[in-house]
Parts: C-alpha cells; sequence; structure tokens
C-alpha cells in the first residue's frame, strides 16, 4: 500500500469510526427521552430539525404546513421513543416518524399549484439546487407524485442512501431505484412542456 492509498484508508477508518460513534449517541438520546428526559428531545431536536424540515417542506410545498408536521413528529417522537429498537439508524427512523406524519396530514390534499419559473435560465435542478433549494426546484417537485417527491427529496436533499430510503418508506431497494428513474422522467416531462 502507497502512502496515498494509506491516507485514504486511514479516512475512512475514521469516518466510519465517527459515524458509528455518532449512532450510539443518537440511540442514547433516545434511550433518554424514552425515559422521559425533556432535555433529550431538545436535542434531537437540535441535531435533526433542520434536515426534516427540508424532507417535509419538499413534501408539503408550503412552509407553514411544513412546521406543523415537523411539531406533529417531534410530538410522534416523543410519545414513541421507546418504540425505538436499533433495526435502522435514528436519523432513518426520524424520516420515517416524520413521512408517516406527512402523510397523515397532506391525505387528500391536492399539492400546491407550480409557479413559472421567473427567467430562461438552465431549468433543469442539478443536485446542488436541490439541495439548497428555490422556487424552480420546488415548482418542480409539487408536480411529482408523492411518492416519486419524498425520493427524490430524501436521496438528493437529505443525501440519503438508496437502503436508507427503502427503510424509511418501508419498500425495497428496487422500488426506490424505480421511483427514482420515473421521477427524473416525469421532471424531464415538465421541463419540456415549459421550453415549448
Amino acid at each position: 500500500m502507497d502512502g496515498g492509498t494509506e491516507v485514504v484508508a486511514l479516512r475512512r477508518f475514521r469516518a466510519a469510526g465517527r459515524r458509528a460513534r455518532e449512532r450510539d449517541a443518537d440511540a442514547a438520546v433516545l434511550t433518554r427521552m424514552a425515559d422521559g428526559d425533556t432535555s433529550a428531545l431538545t436535542e434531537v431536536y437540535e441535531r435533526y430539525a433542520g434536515p426534516l424540515f427540508a424532507f417535509l417542506y419538499r413534501l408539503a410545498g408550503d412552509r407553514g404546513t411544513a412546521e406543523e408536521i415537523l411539531q406533529d413528529t417531534l410530538l410522534a417522537v416523543w410519545r414513541s421513543a421507546g418504540t425505538y429498537q436499533s433495526r435502522s439508524s435514528v436519523s432513518t427512523w426520524l424520516f420515517g416518524v416524520a413521512r408517516r406524519q406527512a402523510h397523515n396530514r397532506l391525505r387528500g390534499v391536492p399539492p400546491p399549484l407550480a409557479a413559472e419559473p421567473s427567467d430562461g435560465a438552465d431549468p433543469l435542478p442539478g443536485p446542488e439546487e436541490l439541495a439548497v433549494g428555490g422556487e424552480r426546484v420546488q415548482a418542480a417537485l409539487v408536480r411529482l407524485p408523492l411518492a416519486q417527491r419524498e425520493v427524490v427529496v430524501l436521496s438528493f436533499l437529505n443525501d440519503l442512501s438508496h437502503r436508507e430510503i427503502a427503510e424509511v418508506l418501508g419498500i425495497p431497494v428496487g422500488t426506490v431505484k424505480s421511483r427514482l428513474h420515473h421521477a427524473r422522467a416525469t421532471l424531464r416531462e415538465c421541463i419540456d412542456e415549459r421550453m415549448a
């Protein structure tokens, strides 16, 4: 092994160790929450409110609704922390709880109307734009069926792996890949309509 390869291997080893420590710390926080420690809920909020809100905002298409669903999610996490069984990471479990709360709230609610693009810039949202957000991205996302929208948001905005997305949604990995494929096709159609 040359020096460069050893450095890369050492970095990966350290990153894997850091992730394992974070998973253990997250699980300990949920255990404290299950025992009624309110500071544990604050820790979960401080660590995960941002990513969960971004996920919920992309699903709901409305800031106020996303904030309400986030509150519902944190209440559900508080009430069900004792049911966490470490079969998935805490973050995957939290996104699953948020998804269920979003589905409960959004069931039967039509998606918000898509806004027209404001300029003639490249209409294809890249991964960076999906991560940062923006009206154009949101307008394209709300046109996706909810099942496709959630895999796009979890993949590009929350940077979850296909396996993690499958755990959050309770679907096979192949279905995640299929939904991503169809979402890309749907987004392409939306963009082509605007360009015509």
